[in-house]
């Protein structure tokens, strides 16, 4: 496993990231989840207050007691919620953010999050307050550094001028590749690492691409067809020469310059030694084989929130 450092900090973590959404509510097995991940060399959790109303950052956080000093741990904060009812509304003010990251730390039973990152934003949001908060959790060594996990380009402009962010996390995928236009070159251009989400696309481009387009793709995904999904699927088995459709899947995104680590869920510890063995097949796909992924794949844009 190869670490990269997150943008101007001095925070390393792995090209794998465990997203911990998929883990559920059994402290059993997602400690076992977590435990192999970190045997196999991924060291960054990513979690967040709202995952099953503060359940999934009390797992993580038993889980890791034992090994805190091998792991790095991120939480998003940002939706003002109540365990009780679970009624919840975005909040990203000033007293809220101090509120909730407090709470993060309790629930995780931990002193500081070593990245803590705004989950969403709009551009109406008091952004200044926001920022001003981070910075003063950052000061009173709370967080070790922050971030804003968005795909809304509008937003993510005003925290890349405005403020010191070192990782930005946004949906990035071979079917989704809306942030090449602007967000990655953006990213890379003033050092603030981005951790990309949704790499398989729900599982539309992984080794049972065929089988999930059947079950879930009968509606498209973004701007594909069900038609343009199952064509796909026969084009990507046309060019991946020894690669899997997972490795492609993977590596595409990950090989970007802009991209620090990719983040995938695991509900099992099949899925997470599947997605590491698929990762670990290679350093990196052959650049005729990445830019005949792009010629067979469309580049979007965004056309929201721009």
């Amino acid at each position: 496993m190869r670490y990269n450092l997150l943008g101007k900090s001095n925070i390393s973590i792995s090209e794998l990231t465990l997203g911990c959404m998929s883990l559920g509510s059994d402290y059993q097995h997602a400690n076992k989840i977590i435990d192999a991940a970190v045997e196999n060399g991924i060291n960054h959790l990513d979690t967040a207050d709202l995952y099953d109303f503060g359940i999934n950052e009390q797992i993580v956080g038993k889980s890791i007691k034992h090994q805190r000093d091998q792991v790095v741990i991120t939480s998003k904060v940002g939706n003002h919620f109540q365990e009780g009812s679970k009624d919840w509304f975005w909040d990203p003010s000033k007293e809220y953010i101090h509120h909730a990251v407090r709470d993060s730390l309790k629930r995780l039973q931990i002193d500081y999050l070593d990245v803590c990152m705004l989950h969403g934003g709009t551009i109406d949001d008091p952004i200044d307050e926001t920022i001003e908060a981070f910075e003063e959790l950052k000061t009173a060594g709370l967080i070790r550094t922050y971030g804003i996990s968005s795909i809304r380009p509008n937003v993510i402009r005003e925290y890349v001028n405005r403020s010191s962010i070192d990782v930005l996390m946004t949906q990035y995928s071979l079917l989704d590749r809306r942030p090449e236009e602007e967000i990655l070159p953006l990213a890379l251009e003033n050092n603030i690492s981005v951790v990309c989400r949704g790499p398989l696309a729900k599982g539309m481009i992984s080794n049972k691409m065929k089988d999930v387009i059947d079950k879930k793709g009968e509606n498209g995904y973004l701007n594909y067809s069900y038609t343009e999904l199952k064509n796909l699927n026969d084009r990507l088995h046309e060019i991946r020469s020894d690669y899997s459709i997972q490795e492609l899947a993977m590596h595409y995104v990950g090989d970007h310059p802009a991209i620090t680590s990719t983040v995938f869920g695991a509900s099992s510890l099949d899925q997470l030694e599947e997605n590491i063995h698929e990762y670990n097949k290679t350093d990196r796909i052959d650049d005729t084989i990445y830019h005949r992924l792009q010629e067979i794949t469309k580049a979007q844009t965004y056309e929201k929130h721009r």
